[in-house]
């Protein structure tokens, strides 16, 4: 099968008290991230009471040269990362409300496709275009690591949310592998090949499962321990563009090109009889571009959300799968929220 030869737009994120949206916008290369309060999402009424502890209801951050494809908060919600076509990060400080912008993570010479932060919120890893990771320190923005090994585009990057050690990464790349890197050790610890690209990646709550999608249409668990496959959930039609785990590490969303996004129950075992598949949302959409558009999960699990080519940000009640709001503004496509 055909490797591509360049990157599709990406996007990432962990979720406060409200939405964070980037304006993919193409025509003008300017990058734009949108912050709105949740309590504005159904009604305009001038007379509403906040509690957002933004400075306004809507809020654009502007600094990026290109479109960003990438968004990520730290653990406590303080500070808020976005990586760009342009090969940077930018770090805001999100703890006052008001996303002053205090770092630029540079280094790639390539666009950031995706980052995380370190379940410590001391660290940001970045996965680029440039087939290449970078490990940075939140408080200096210097460049901590490089980890290098990968022989195509980076398209993901995964960390161990909560519990687990704050030093473990996993990535997924165009070259058909996820490679497992130990920030503590110099190369990669570790090197699970699959058939297809993988577009998507994600660690499950106990670190000793990883998830990963991609051109195959399918969602793959694999044991780092055995390095092995250990199950495949079937149910998309068209490559998977991200992977997100719930706040509690049961289900985890996923997006894709088809059109929809899917949750999926991920615990060890399930009820006799019982699908993993668990609840389709549809509404978003995608379009010739390719675009590898993010999903996430709200804070506290109750509402999911994902990237759209209609410029417009869907928001998902996870339980009944209904369409909570449906937010208008972007000039782009939205590639992260």
């Amino acid at each position: 099968m055909e490797e591509p030869s360049s990157k599709r737009p990406r996007m990432s994120s962990d979720p406060t008290d409200a939405s964070f949206i980037d304006d993919g916008n193409h025509s003008d290369l300017l990058g734009v991230v949108t912050l709105y309060q949740d309590d504005d999402y159904a009604t305009s009424n001038p007379n509403t009471i906040r509690t957002s502890s933004l400075a306004s209801p809507t809020m654009k951050l502007s600094g990026h040269k290109g479109s960003i494809y990438t968004l990520a908060y730290d653990p406590l919600g303080e500070v808020l990362c976005s990586g760009s076509f342009d090969s940077t990060c930018l770090l805001w400080n999100a703890s006052n409300g008001q996303y002053d912008n205090f770092n630029v993570l540079s280094g790639h010479k390539n666009a950031v496709l995706d980052c995380k932060f370190t379940n410590d919120g001391e660290k940001v890893i970045t996965a680029s275009a440039d087939y290449n990771l970078g490990v940075y320190d939140v408080r200096t923005g210097e460049r901590l690591k490089r980890f290098m090994g990968h022989k195509g585009i980076v398209n993901a990057v995964g960390v161990i949310a909560k519990d687990g050690s704050p030093c473990l990464a996993v990535s997924a790349s165009d070259d058909r592998t996820c490679r497992l890197w130990d920030t503590r050790v110099r190369g990669e610890v570790g090197c699970l090949e699959d058939s297809y690209q993988v577009t998507a990646v994600a660690y499950g709550s106990d670190g000793l499962t990883v998830f990963t999608g991609g051109i195959d249409n399918c969602i793959t668990a694999w044991d780092v321990r055995q390095m092995k496959k250990t199950m495949t959930m079937k149910g998309h039609t068209d490559t998977i563009t991200c992977l997100s785990l719930n706040p509690k590490g049961t289900h985890i969303l996923s997006n894709s090109m088809d059109g929809t996004l899917k949750t999926w129950d991920v615990r060890p075992f399930v009820d006799s009889g019982k699908k993993r598949h668990d609840k389709t949302f549809v509404g978003g959409t995608h379009n010739a571009e390719k675009g590898l558009l993010n999903c996430s999960w709200s804070a506290d699990g109750t509402m999911v959300s994902g990237g759209s080519a209609d410029r417009i940000v869907h928001i998902w009640d996870e339980l009944s799968a209904e369409e909570l709001y449906s937010l208008p503004g972007h000039a782009g496509c939205v590639n992260a929220v």
